[in-house]
């Protein structure tokens, strides 16, 4: 297991929540394929929303992934890293999505490299650790020293603002 920087893991919980979403209960298949489709039309256009989850969104059903270490590694820094060298990391299959790829590493490639790295960890969660951000484990090694007995002004302090020297 491999930590990721905790943007690329809330994005990836995201899609997942955006992919359920979009397909519905009872899952509509061809009202998802339509919106992928319009999606890849889109960025294959050199347009499309710049947002992270929505480009993963169009991409995370054409990808295709050779080297998942590498893509990994650069799942460690959300900011900055290579774009040429994630964008050589995986494909898309079709003509469509190709097309989608080669525009995305032409006119958004820090968008399409934090978007290749969050569908592949959504459809690799078992490569890498989440870290449990819930309340229970946040608390887990408080202790209490940090909170205060009572919020009260020390002397020094109180008597800077005494105007009447008491």
């Amino acid at each position: 297991m491999r930590k990721v920087h905790p943007e690329f893991a809330y994005q990836a919980r995201e899609l997942e929540g955006q992919i359920e979403g979009i397909l519905g209960d009872p899952p509509d298949r061809k009202n998802y394929q339509r919106m992928i489709d319009a999606l890849v039309e889109e960025y294959a256009s050199g347009g499309g929303i710049e947002d992270v989850n929505m480009l993963a969104f169009a991409l995370v059903d054409h990808l295709e992934f050779k080297d998942p270490k590498g893509l990994l590694a650069e799942a460690e820094d959300y900011e900055f890293g290579d774009a040429a060298r994630v964008f050589a990391m995986a494909s898309c299959k079709g003509a469509a999505a190709a097309r989608m790829y080669a525009a995305l590493e032409e006119n958004m490639p820090e968008l399409g490299r934090q978007a290749i790295i969050t569908a592949f960890l959504h459809l690799n969660p078992r490569r890498w650790d989440d870290d449990d951000q819930s309340l229970e484990q946040l608390s887990a090694n408080d202790d209490g020293d940090d909170i205060d007995d009572e919020d009260q002004a020390s002397d020094d302090f109180a008597q800077m603002f005494d105007q009447d020297g008491d």
